[in-house]
């Protein structure tokens, strides 16, 4: 899923920008034609070139527009350049400090004109204060439109990520439903028919040897290679439904070690591996590492949008385990419905190999899950 792009978002950055450079030129050009200077033209040059760099350095192209508007009561350029630094920060002490500016350096021109004929009356200061607010108003409008930009992009990347990770949960719960049902399935088949059938066939073979009429014992001797063969087939069923499940439902045979660098590579996260496990270790155990980072990678996408993971495995003497920590997150992070239970499923796991799952806040605000088990568990 992705947000929907119009014919206005199909045309290239650099055309963008380059079309806002003649816009501010001709704009410049149109108010300063009669009486420019130099200076003037100088400065007009400068802001509407520095367009060209505003979405790498935008504060910096806002400070080259300033100039202009000692000239120019409203200029385009001023005006792209405030909505460039509202679009990719922030910061709204920064963004007022830029409006304020803005809206004094127009106003400069008026009481220093004032100053410079010697005529200076409280009707000009009234005016100035005027001019002043009508400036900072003026320069308020692009940046609460860039303000709105910003968060209209936010949202549309936080539905991204709800949606995905709703698809994340619809796809694990189907997986769970489906496992649970082969699971009870295999029980019954294991539970109920095999012994059914072990009792069909135990009495064909007793029948087979007791009966005096040979078309009775061929007949049993009949029922007891058909209930055989029913028990070898029921066997490789069970094996099936219990081992195996398809590409489409994702149900293959349990993962171990060998599956966690796919893991990690198929998390959608920038995740780091290093270290190693015991040689040797159960099978259980391995399942329990991957589960555990599994679950703490999936913590991080749906908990901490844009941080990054680092999957420790690690062992001494005593104890063998994994340590997964992610950074803080770069983006606001949305609240999703869970059961919770994952975290909870870790715990069960870790003390089924006499182990201990921790999880807590790291200081640098990110998240750290700790599996801790004993080498040689009793």
């Amino acid at each position: 899923m992705s947000p929907r792009r119009g014919p206005w978002r199909r045309v290239p950055p650099w055309a963008v920008d380059a079309g806002l450079v003649v816009l501010a030129a001709l704009d410049a050009w149109i108010n300063l034609y009669d009486e420019a200077t130099p200076v003037m033209w100088a400065c007009a040059g400068l802001g509407c070139a520095g367009l060209l760099l505003r979405r790498r350095f935008p504060l910096t192209v806002f400070l080259l527009t300033l100039p202009m508007t000692l000239f120019m009561d409203v200029a385009v350029a001023p005006i792209a350049a405030l909505y460039t630094v509202a679009r990719h920060t922030r910061n709204r002490p920064l963004l007022a400090g830029c409006a304020l500016l803005n809206a004094a350096v127009g106003t400069l021109a008026w009481p220093l004109s004032d100053t410079f004929s010697g005529d200076t009356t409280s009707g000009d200061r009234t005016w100035t204060l005027i001019q002043f607010v009508y400036t900072l108003a003026t320069a308020f409008a692009p940046i609460l439109f860039g303000q709105l930009v910003q968060a209209r992009h936010d949202v549309a990347r936080q539905l991204v990520e709800v949606e995905v990770a709703r698809e994340h949960e619809r796809a694990l719960y189907a997986q769970t439903v489906l496992a649970r049902e082969r699971a009870q399935l295999a029980r019954e088949m294991h539970d109920v028919v095999s012994h059914q059938v072990s009792l069909i066939a135990v009495q064909a073979g007793a029948l087979q040897v007791a009966a005096k009429d040979p078309d009775a014992r061929a007949a049993a001797r009949t029922i007891r290679t058909l209930s055989v063969d029913t028990l070898d087939e029921l066997r490789h069923m069970v094996t099936l439904l219990r081992a195996t499940g398809g590409k489409e439902t994702e149900l293959t045979p349990q993962p171990t070690l060998a599956d966690l660098q796919q893991l990690v590579a198929n998390s959608g996260i920038e995740t780091t591996l290093t270290g190693g496990l015991p040689p040797g270790i159960s099978t259980t155990a391995q399942r329990t590492v991957y589960r555990t980072v599994q679950e703490a990678l999936t913590n991080v996408r749906k908990h901490a949008p844009g941080a990054r993971a680092d999957v420790r495995l690690w062992h001494d003497t005593r104890h063998f385990g994994v340590t997964v920590t992610n950074t803080a997150p770069t983006r606001p992070s949305v609240a999703l419905p869970s059961a919770r239970h994952g975290l909870i499923g870790l715990r069960e796991r870790a003390e089924l190999l006499d182990g201990t799952l921790t999880a807590a806040p790291t200081p640098q605000g990110g998240y750290e899950v700790e599996l801790r088990a004993p080498a040689r568990p009793a």
